[in-house]
């Protein structure tokens, strides 16, 4: 039994529009936002100008729902954590998803930080309402952590800020990182020890002194 026109069309329409992100992703990370075309996203995804067009308005509007996108998808790599969730394992599980994000999508780290550097033109709306509420709720659960006396006392907030400059490190600045290791593949064993280091370091710094 076939699906149905309406549902076929839709996942059709899904694929369209992630194919287009993609291609939109590599090409902002190469030239920036004022830098880049709709023909050069319409060349990387392989599409006539016209088909990325039908799916967005404009060359902003598919850099807004790209920048939404890469949020969304930082986001959520914290997981379901709540006031009962062992801290350690919680940052841990999130530290070790925002470096697999930096690995997996690396393009999405520099748009991002091109965007930031820039004064968050397009984003910055989104930043002071909807990022700055998801940091208060998560800076709940650290206060509660915190008066347990699971991890120091010190600011979440800053402990986020911590966490995202350093995991995303890896990709903003990856061409650093395999000049000094030497490492033409950061995928390898080396990233696995990254991804200890970081991992360690961090926790280490948030666990009381006994």
């Amino acid at each position: 039994m076939q699906g149905s026109p309406e549902i076929s069309r839709s996942k059709i329409q899904i694929k369209k529009r992630a194919l287009i992100l993609n291609a939109a992703e590599r090409v902002f990370a190469r030239h920036g936002f004022a830098g880049s075309r709709l023909i050069e996203i319409s060349k990387e995804a392989g599409l006539p100008k016209s088909n990325i067009l039908y799916y967005f308005k404009s060359k902003e509007d598919i850099y807004s729902s790209l920048c939404q996108d890469i949020l969304e998808n930082w986001l959520g790599a914290i997981g379901d954590i709540s006031e009962n969730s062992e801290p350690s394992d919680a940052l841990k599980k999130y530290i070790v998803a925002k470096m697999e994000l930096s690995k997996k999508r690396p393009f999405a780290s520099k748009v991002f930080a091109m965007e930031i550097i820039s004064g968050a033109p397009v984003i910055g709306d989104y930043l002071a309402t909807e990022l700055r509420s998801w940091v208060d709720n998560q800076a709940k659960i650290f206060r509660a952590w915190q008066e347990r006396g699971h991890i120091i006392d010190v600011s979440p907030y800053h402990v986020f800020f911590v966490i995202w400059a350093v995991t995303q490190t890896y990709a903003d600045f990856e061409t650093q990182i395999k000049l000094v290791l030497g490492d033409g593949h950061l995928g390898s064993r080396e990233y696995d020890r990254a991804v200890k280091a970081v991992t360690e370091i961090i926790l280490n710094g948030l666990t009381p002194r006994k």
